[in-house]
């Protein structure tokens, strides 16, 4: 073995410096694509992705040395020795980190890419500590690529669906929800469907609760204004509905 240094009375290989740069390398690349979490205001951003990556090509680089630490056990030996089992568990363990980092509402659930994000970034710390740097470049590329422009992309050319329930107090009126419904309909940008009724004897209150699907650009804050002109409106509420 060629050595290339001596630190502190510790001597370095060839193969010892390579693989200390193989960290760096890791973090790197996991740092790129956690700037961009960082940049969207996500918990899991600029660290904790460089220290996944970092971590994943560290057990990558321990399942390689497996082998050839228990190279000396004949095939006697009733210990087998499986040098891909740390890694694939490193592949495994990150569902943990990434569903702390999945919120989940009423009607929808964030935090996905951030989660995809931390799983693919620890498959690029495995494959730099593999020593297959280039495909961990590109598969760093093309995921770059995809968080940085694809919501550009998705934002212009789909329209996502979004679900609110709509709330309306009526005061001191005797309307109906078939009479509320041709109101309502007026906005054709939306499916709007009735899903609750309570009439107060004592107040005169009237409520309705309907669940409104439409696109998130069809227009919600002009419907919420022109319904504030209903004769007896006391209150308006809209709020993010479950998924049926």
């Amino acid at each position: 073995m060629v050595t290339a240094s001596t630190f502190m009375g510790l001597t370095f290989s060839v193969y010892d410096l390579m693989r200390m740069g193989q960290f760096v390398i890791a973090a790197l690349l996991g740092g790129v694509i956690g700037y961009e979490r960082e940049t969207r205001g996500q918990a899991a951003g600029f660290r904790t992705n460089m220290i996944v990556a970092v971590g994943a090509c560290l057990m990558m680089q321990m399942s390689l040395l497996i082998p050839e630490m228990f190279r000396t056990w004949g095939v006697e030996s009733v210990v087998r020795v499986d040098p891909g089992r740390i890694a694939s568990y490193a592949i495994a363990s990150i569902g943990f980190v990434g569903g702390g980092a999945i919120l989940k509402g009423r009607g929808s659930v964030h935090g996905l890419t951030t989660a995809a994000s931390l799983w693919i970034v620890t498959g690029i710390g495995l494959a730099v500590g593999a020593g297959l740097i280039l495909p961990a470049i590109l598969a760093t590329f093309v995921v770059v690529t995809i968080l940085f422009f694809l919501p550009t992309f998705v934002g212009r050319f789909v329209r996502r669906s979004t679900r609110m329930t709509l709330t309306l107090c009526l005061y001191g009126t005797d309307i109906t929800v078939m009479e509320l419904m041709p109101v309502l309909q007026r906005y054709e940008a939306f499916a709007i469907q009735p899903v609750g009724y309570e009439h107060n004897v004592d107040s005169g209150m009237t409520t309705f609760v309907f669940r409104v699907r439409g696109s998130e650009h069809a227009g919600w804050s002009a419907m919420a204004s022109s319904l504030r002109q209903l004769d007896g409106l006391a209150s308006l509420h809209m709020e993010e509905a479950p998924v049926p």
